[in-house]
């Protein structure tokens, strides 16, 4: 459930600030950056290629909190969860768990060999 929960509060985010950006944007390349932006937010909130889309909204957050002073702890947070989110896999409640699979780790209760004398 606390995956999901991140998940939306980036996805929620990122699309608010790529859309705000989108209705600023002067030129075709920043138009394409937050056109990506929004779309990464929007694979994150579906769940789906949670690793890959958390991965490329950590860097496009990066590279606009470096581009744009005003944002730039905004981003940094945005950036962070998604990296977090990266590491983390998408959770239960996605697509990604529905097409691939629930993957649960099992920590074996192996035992240090003991220390030569």
């Amino acid at each position: 459930m606390g995956l999901l929960l991140i998940r939306l509060v980036v996805g929620i985010t990122g699309i608010a600030l790529g859309v705000n950006a989108l209705r600023s944007a002067p030129g075709l390349e920043p138009t394409l950056f937050h056109v990506l932006w929004v779309g990464l937010s929007s694979l994150l909130i579906i769940g789906l290629w949670t690793p890959v889309a958390g991965t490329l909204l950590a860097l496009n957050a990066l590279w606009h909190a470096f581009t744009h002073v005003e944002y730039r702890w905004y981003c940094m947070v945005v950036g962070s969860l998604g990296a977090a989110l990266a590491l983390l896999g998408p959770g239960m409640w996605s697509v990604d768990a529905r097409l691939f699979g629930w993957k649960r780790l099992e920590i074996s209760d192996r035992k240090r060999p003991d220390p030569p004398r």
